[in-house]
């Protein structure tokens, strides 16, 4: 397979586009967004300090827009492989809606902004790890990892896996163990969703040259592979009761929601190589999702609870 070597930089945009404002909120990636701001909202709410409401609300703002900005940085660099993959295609800027060098505008003045905002009215080491989350996605992962090796997924994953640990940053001015062990959660978490993802979307990616890991490594490894991960998500997802910030019951939770994982995992693992509409995979895919919203909700929950009864 021959993959695609892209340049850094395109022949310049001549034509002006007609956007709406809701082709540039497409360009924010909304729904990862959303599960963004959730994970940093979790890592403000259970750090011991806590933070100003309004300080507080200011924060999210600002990583919810390094969140976006990421996303349209990413948009404008991979506008090439978007254009021929079916889920991506009616993106603003492979569909005409949007030019690339205003996409390309739009995100690094809103990553300006987030990040400047963040430090001005948090702490600077919040607003450095949010600008290294942008960094680290829009470059490491976009313009590198993902046409480079299978493994862009795993070592990517970090890029998602920073906003508790932002938040936390924002609400302590320091790093702890706690946001280290939320960090693991979704890092360790990313390879086996988005792997389920590529499992079912194998032909979109072999048709944009991008190596993933079922059209490198194929679907048996990667099967394997998905199970050996959701062994450690599984493991991982009761680190908060181990080290002492979520009590019991999160644990019992956690470790049924892992098992869970685990058990369609095992049916991604076991499933038939001739099953065309690779239905484990894709409830993997789906439950992957409910397992991260709700690991998450579990620690806000249980922190809740804790400080009531405390």
């Amino acid at each position: 397979m021959a993959y695609i070597d892209k340049p850094l930089f395109d022949e310049p945009e001549v034509r002006l586009s007609e956007a709406m404002a809701g082709d540039y909120l497409a360009l924010l990636k909304p729904r990862v967004m959303s599960l963004v701001v959730f994970t940093a909202f979790v890592g403000i709410a259970i750090a011991p300090s806590g933070l100003n409401p309004f300080l507080a609300v200011v924060a999210l703002a600002a990583i919810a827009v390094g969140a976006g900005a990421s996303g349209a940085l990413n948009m404008w660099y991979d506008a090439d492989i978007d254009a021929v993959m079916s889920r991506t295609a009616t993106r603003p800027i492979p569909s005409g809606r949007v030019t690339g060098g205003e996409a390309l505008g739009f995100g690094l003045v809103l990553s300006a902004l987030s990040v400047m905002t963040l430090g001005l009215m948090t702490n600077w080491l919040a607003a450095g790890l949010l600008a290294f989350t942008i960094f680290f996605y829009a470059v490491i992962y976009t313009m590198w990892l993902k046409r480079s090796t299978p493994q862009n997924i795993v070592i990517g994953g970090a890029a998602g896996a920073f906003p508790p640990m932002i938040g936390w940053a924002a609400a302590t001015g320091a790093v702890g163990v706690e946001s280290v062990v939320l960090f693991l959660i979704i890092f360790l978490w990313t390879p086996p969703h988005f792997w389920a993802l590529a499992l079912f979307k194998s032909g979109d990616y072999e048709r944009a040259g991008i190596p993933m890991m079922p059209n490198v490594a194929g679907e048996a490894s990667t099967r394997r592979q998905i199970f050996a991960y959701s062994l450690l998500v599984a493991v991982c997802g009761v680190l908060p009761t181990v080290f002492g910030f979520a009590s019991l019951a999160y644990g019992a939770a956690a470790a049924l929601l892992g098992a869970g994982f685990v058990w369609y995992a095992w049916r991604v693992l076991r499933m038939d190589p001739a099953d065309t509409a690779m239905k484990p995979a894709k409830a993997l895919f789906a439950y992957s999702l409910l397992y991260l919203f709700a690991i998450f909700a579990l620690l806000l929950g249980d922190h809740i609870v804790t400080r009531l009864l405390g």
